[in-house]
């Protein structure tokens, strides 16, 4: 007879209190888990839209994968649309927490909307898989036990495309970021690696989508490469332009691989070949587990994934691996926190393991855009720039 866990958890219930009135204690009963409910908060409408699908679908594929189950428990995803706004992001996270009790959560894309829930999540005592935004704060001085990044520290893909440019001899060059604080991090982290002149550090509105006048000052400043940092929408509207506008001709674009990724090439096409860009992952990096996940993800959707998807399905993976560590005990929040750092799962990217501050140490690749074999214009990954890289920031992390 199969066993139903709502009538086992009642069992446990009556047990327990039983138990507690006959020690005549006023101690309080210690429940196993019947399921695991995880928070995706995550942007699903606006020009970020398309991230928060991506990372949405690549955890829903986990999902699948796993049978709806992290360890032998239930899993129940409760997904909101934070609009890429701070008020709403907070509403979603305060009623995940204080409603739905989630016990984990994810799916944040933008690091200013981290950082602005990052003290009730953390004050809460739930334990947040971030599946992208990984703000230079949380990997420094605010690290914290309850924050653990599967994707990326903000500056590290910029810094890999600055190391890139600086290797093929660019001496001088312009760069576009938004003005919010990946934006930053992302301009930090190139400059850490090239040591040629900067023409000009343009910073934009978050979300803007016509740059008439970022191109214009781009003209003016005749740099020998470009590089940009503009997620989502954004980068689909200025790549348009900046080829649009005859810059190409005359100045190499580079970006980081979210600049540059499967998202934003199937909205501009063919005017991204021979665009050079990084990251931690390719649809083409050659591991049993990412070959499954890339033709899976193709069938169940009907696209290449990004690297936002190949993230999203990292963190369910993570999550699995933690749950089945402590025996589906994930009341015990210590024992919790451990087998999320031990990190007992296979990525996508291949061997992954965390740093001391809870950021991946990990590869990173240089990518060139160009046609494949089935004449898809794609990516394709060409060789590592850094090998085990840490980030930037970890010396400053005094983990509690």
């Amino acid at each position: 007879m199969p066993i139903n866990p709502k009538e086992t958890f009642v069992k446990k219930t009556l047990l327990c209190l039983l138990l507690s009135s006959i020690a005549a204690t006023n101690a309080t009963c210690a429940l196993a888990a019947d399921k695991v409910k995880v928070g995706m908060v995550t942007t699903l409408s606006g020009a970020g839209a398309g991230l928060g699908v991506d990372i949405r679908d690549g955890f829903s594929l986990a999902m699948k994968h796993l049978d709806n189950k992290f360890g032998n428990l239930p899993v129940e995803v409760i997904t909101g649309d934070d609009q890429q706004n701070p008020d709403a992001t907070k509403q979603l996270v305060d009623k995940l927490i204080k409603k739905d009790k989630v016990d984990l959560m994810t799916g944040i894309v933008f690091s200013n909307l981290m950082l602005a829930v990052g003290p009730t999540i953390f004050g809460a005592k739930v334990h947040y898989i971030s599946a992208n935004a990984g703000p230079s704060q949380y990997a420094g001085e605010q690290c914290n036990p309850y924050f653990f990044n599967v994707a990326w520290q903000d500056d590290s893909l910029h810094e890999a495309v600055g190391k890139q440019v600086n290797d093929k001899g660019f001496k001088n060059v312009a760069l576009v970021a938004p003005n919010y604080p990946a934006g930053k991090d992302a301009l930090t982290g190139f400059k850490r690696y090239y040591k040629g002149k900067v023409a000009e550090e343009i910073y934009t509105k978050l979300g803007q989508l016509d740059y008439a006048t970022e191109l214009a000052q781009i003209r003016n400043l005749k740099p020998d490469a470009v590089y940009i940092f503009l997620p989502g929408g954004m980068g689909i509207n200025f790549i348009k332009q900046f080829v649009d506008a005859g810059l190409s001709k005359n100045a190499q674009l580079f970006g980081p691989g979210f600049s540059a990724d499967e998202d934003i090439i199937k909205a501009v096409g063919a005017p991204m070949l021979g665009m050079f860009n990084a990251s931690q992952w390719g649809h083409d990096i050659d591991n049993p587990q990412n070959k499954r996940f890339v033709a899976d993800f193709q069938k169940e959707y009907g696209r290449l994934p990004s690297l936002y998807a190949s993230q999203g399905y990292d963190a369910a993976m993570l999550m699995d691996s933690a749950v089945r560590g402590v025996k589906g005990k994930i009341e015990d929040k210590d024992a919790l926190g451990k087998a999320i750092k031990a990190a007992n799962f296979k990525s996508v990217r291949g061997d992954f393991k965390f740093n001391s501050n809870h950021y991946p140490v990990q590869n990173y690749y240089a990518r060139i855009i160009s046609k494949d074999g089935q004449g898809r214009v794609t990516n394709k990954t060409l060789s590592a720039v850094f090998t085990n890289h840490p980030d930037a920031y970890v010396a400053s992390c005094k983990m509690q």
